[in-house]
């Protein structure tokens, strides 16, 4: 593993352990070159997953960009960031589950929307609001009567 601050090839591992109940493993690592600490994640991957954009490119999924957006919704609410990664893994994990290779950008939204509904409902109009891109009022009315009435 390269360290993050000075670039050397030769990290050394000085911890391991669990994470995420079990779905990752923790590493804190030491370089030798600089005496910098760091700490790495490494998590089962099923598959690489290209994500289907509504222009019709292709691109690598981003796990990055789903935890950022997790988080967005998730702002001030009580959730720990340990369960914010256990909620993102899970909606990973679905998605390389469910597509063979390739998932629409749409399918993605719909899942974390389905996520959040049943984790915070908050979170899920919050999601919502800008996945389905609220633009009044009106607009969130409408979506919460839809919620109150199912």
């Amino acid at each position: 593993m390269r360290c993050p601050f000075c670039g050397n090839e030769d990290t050394q591992v000085k911890d391991s352990r669990p994470a995420e109940d079990g779905a990752s493993i923790r590493r804190r690592r030491s370089c030798p070159a600089c005496g910098n600490r760091f700490t790495t994640f490494e998590r089962v991957q099923l598959r690489e997953l290209l994500v289907i954009k509504t222009d019709g490119r292709r691109v690598p999924f981003d796990r990055d960009k789903l935890a950022r957006s997790v988080r967005v919704a998730l702002r001030k609410r009580p959730f720990d960031e340990e369960r914010i990664e256990r909620i993102v893994s899970g909606i990973q994990r679905r998605l390389e589950v469910e597509a063979d290779s390739e998932v629409t950008s749409r399918r993605v939204g719909e899942v974390v929307m389905e996520t959040l509904r049943d984790v915070d409902e908050v979170a899920y109009v919050r999601f919502a609001s800008v996945y389905r891109n609220f633009r009044e009022a009106k607009d969130f009315r409408a979506f919460l009567g839809k919620i109150e009435g199912s």
